[in-house]
């Protein structure tokens, strides 16, 4: 009886311990790359790669099957990313400008709570980051071989390495010497698989054994669609051999400015043999545009290639570091990517492949492994669930929700939404896809397009999955049409997009 009453208080302390190790605010990675299609992730059933260290992250956690952004393109998204709030509301509609960072931003709501927070890798948003604790960066797009990164409180200065691989360091070493009484919230930013596609020495030639399919929809003929028949942005026309696809390439460039000089021996002896190839082969027509589209996913896939091998060397240092059972780690890109689908490259449009974006989420003891989500998710909603996650409070100006209950075992769901709203603003440079808004339902597509594609589009994503015929205006679509129509101008008095509401009003 005695041994009892002595031990009894050192169980009770046990108890306590590892009960607070079960109520331990989490810390969260979000990995956050660039171009990477879902189609190129085999988690998703694509048969082009695999991608298993991504596909790990969605077999022990969650993979969201209609991940949805609200402008396909690279600077905007990781504005949406940072504020929770569409385009027109954050003011970073387009590329290539300066992103105001006095604003709202959740890493800031997360040191409010005593988060440590970090980005590392790819911003480009023009502007210096704000809200983080530490941050290192690529100026601009930043370059594939021994890039330049501009440090918080310190001087630009040039790593050398492949820059995925570089950044997986540089992540990997800030984990080791962060402040460890705080949880952590750290945003690897990774500049693959962004045009022009230069892979890393070790994936040289991964794929040349590969003969891949032509997705069915790659001779599109654009039949009643009047911004796809004007785009620019088709393998055919607006893919370059000398620049993106390094065909007798010019190594003057500064994009190969970075190379040492052994690398840039590689490099160029591996590209002299396409160049050869390219010029016993003499194609023209159909057959060059093939050619081309054969060379364009080589080097998206090996540029890829070294993406998910960095991601598995960063789950790998999780496991080592003890910290993988506390830590939420989350995959997702930019925005979808085409990879030949309508023959083209590149993102803008609503259309799935530009729309859809991979995202997978790990969340130990918290998502049950293997969970699979189709409900609508779009990128709005990240900032709020990450601030969820963190047991901080959503301010009331972010246009999202968390996605937690769509992941929680026993959650209501019933409340989440039906349709998603898109609008993009880009144009005329530098692919010529004419702006347009619209709503993604989980059966419909609805587009209206305005500037000089002047037009409306609607899909039947269940009769027509590769959105190839426009029933707009079809017999038989009347009722779908003007539910949509409703549904859309709901959406946009919601979001309160001025623009989009006097464009609507206008017919």
């Amino acid at each position: 009886m005695m041994l009892l009453k002595r031990t009894l208080p050192a169980f009770l302390l046990l108890l306590a311990v590892a009960g607070q190790a079960q109520t331990r605010r989490p810390n969260i990675i979000f990995i956050f790359s660039d171009d990477h299609a879902f189609q190129a992730v085999s988690a998703y059933g694509g048969k082009l790669a695999q991608t298993p260290n991504i596909d790990r992250i969605a077999r022990e956690g969650a993979i969201f099957r209609n991940a949805l952004v609200t402008n396909s393109i690279c600077g905007p998204s990781r504005a949406t990313l940072l504020t929770g709030k569409y385009s027109h509301r954050n003011g970073y509609t387009l590329n290539e400008k300066r992103f105001d960072v006095t604003q709202l931003l959740f890493p800031r709501v997360l040191q409010q709570h005593r988060y440590q927070t970090a980005w590392i890798g790819k911003w480009h948003l023009g502007s210096l980051p704000e809200g983080f604790d530490y941050w290192r960066i690529l100026p601009g797009q930043g370059h594939y071989y021994n890039p330049d990164f501009i440090e918080k409180g310190k001087d630009t200065a040039r790593l050398p390495g492949y820059v995925t691989n570089v950044i997986t360091d540089v992540s990997i070493d800030w984990l080791q010497h962060r402040d460890t009484s705080k949880p952590f919230m750290l945003v690897v930013g990774h500049k693959a698989t962004h045009r022009e596609w230069l892979p890393d020495l070790q994936d040289l030639g991964a794929y040349d054994n590969v003969n891949f399919p032509l997705p069915r929809s790659f001779k599109d003929d654009y039949k009643n669609r009047v911004a796809a028949q004007n785009q620019d942005m088709s393998i055919e026309k607006t893919m370059r051999l000398k620049e993106d696809l390094k065909v007798h390439a010019d190594y003057n460039r500064f994009v190969y400015n970075r190379f040492t000089p052994e690398e840039k021996a590689k490099f160029k002896a591996y590209y002299d043999k396409v160049s050869k190839e390219f010029d016993d082969k003499n194609l023209s027509g159909e057959a060059l545009t093939e050619w081309k589209y054969q060379r364009y996913l080589k080097d998206y896939l090996s540029t890829a290639r070294s993406l998910d091998r960095n991601i598995g060397r960063l789950l790998d240092y999780l496991d080592k570091s003890g910290l993988a059972a506390n830590t939420v780690v989350v995959y997702a890109s930019d925005q979808g990517f085409y990879l030949g689908e309508h023959g083209w490259f590149d993102k803008r449009f609503i259309y799935e492949e530009s729309l859809r974006t991979p995202f997978v989420v790990r969340y130990p003891g918290v998502i049950k492994p293997g969970t699979k989500v189709n409900e609508l998710m779009t990128n709005v909603d990240w900032a709020p669930t990450i601030l969820d996650i963190a047991g901080a409070p959503v301010p009331g100006e972010m246009q999202g929700v968390s996605f937690m209950p769509l992941v929680k075992p026993g959650a209501n769901k019933s409340g989440w939404r039906k349709a998603a709203y898109y609008h993009y603003y880009e144009f005329p440079e530098p692919h010529h896809v004419s702006p347009h808004f619209g709503l993604r339902t989980e059966r419909y597509t609805l587009v209206r397009f305005y500037g000089p594609a002047d037009s409306w589009e609607l899909y039947d994503l269940v009769k027509d999955p590769m959105q190839l015929r426009n029933i707009y205006g079809s017999k038989g679509t009347e009722k779908i049409t003007a539910t949509l129509k409703e549904e859309l101008r709901k959406q946009i008095e919601s979001y309160k997009d001025d623009e989009a509401l006097k464009i609507l009003d206008k017919g």
